[in-house]
């Protein structure tokens, strides 16, 4: 069975400013068309058809585009921050209703071609509460921020990143709902701080993928994703 999937587009954007002074992120132009249209497409591509949208800041703007899905064959709901932003982890506890038992979580800034059947899988055979995948990043395409060693994640940190982290948070991940319910509803909380509770635990598997990320958080990084996927247009 494939497992639904959230999309986590509620921030700000703050560094892709005055691009989304007017709208989000997550509908910034790339090669043709709103960002998030290359991301269900990409998620159809590989058979994931439940797709809900955790959204904030304009996120009105996403339904309205994006509707629910019809034309891509695809099923796409919402669930809004409210008044408060609520965080990468707030907003997943917020959509639990609508994500069921078990779901993969990915951002609304990344493009990820990966084998997402093989993380369901390798989620599955884990038997721990939440997946990450991880990428042998070294630095390359930007700061390394997990300790990865025999097969274990041993420290994620965005913000404390050291010298022996030589990979990083590739931007897909998988959780059980139990590891989200914890959290109290409608309080800020990262996704960051539920892995880190959870490497501490030991319930966190990681999964490394080969295939490197794309992004639009940054200038650059929409720059490079834009000749990316303007390239596979036109392959």
């Amino acid at each position: 069975m494939t497992l639904p999937v959230a999309i986590l587009a509620g921030g700000m954007a703050t560094r892709l400013r005055p691009l989304t002074e007017l709208m989000p992120k997550v509908l910034v132009e790339v090669a043709g068309k709103p960002f998030a249209i290359h991301q269900i497409e990409l998620l159809r591509r590989y058979g994931l058809t439940e797709i809900v949208f955790c959204v904030g800041h304009l996120g009105e703007q996403v339904q309205e585009l994006l509707g629910d899905g019809r034309r891509w064959n695809v099923n796409l709901r919402y669930v809004f921050d409210g008044p408060n932003l609520l965080g990468t982890g707030g907003a997943l506890r917020k959509a639990l209703p609508l994500l069921g038992e078990a779901f993969l979580v990915m951002y609304g800034d990344s493009y990820l071609e990966c084998d997402y059947s093989a993380v369901e899988q390798a989620f599955r055979a884990s038997d721990k509460l939440a997946l990450m995948t991880i990428f042998r990043n070294a630095g390359r395409w930007d700061q390394s921020n997990v300790l990865f060693r025999d097969g274990q994640i041993l420290r994620h940190d965005k913000r404390h990143p050291t010298q022996e982290m030589q990979y990083i948070d590739y931007g897909l991940g998988a959780l059980r709902a139990s590891a989200v319910e914890a959290y109290t509803a409608g309080e800020p909380v990262d996704l960051e701080k539920i892995y880190q509770d959870l490497i501490a635990r030991n319930e966190l598997a990681g999964f490394e993928v080969t295939e490197r990320f794309y992004e639009i958080g940054s200038t650059a990084g929409l720059e490079e994703t834009r000749q990316y996927l303007s390239k596979r247009r036109t392959a």
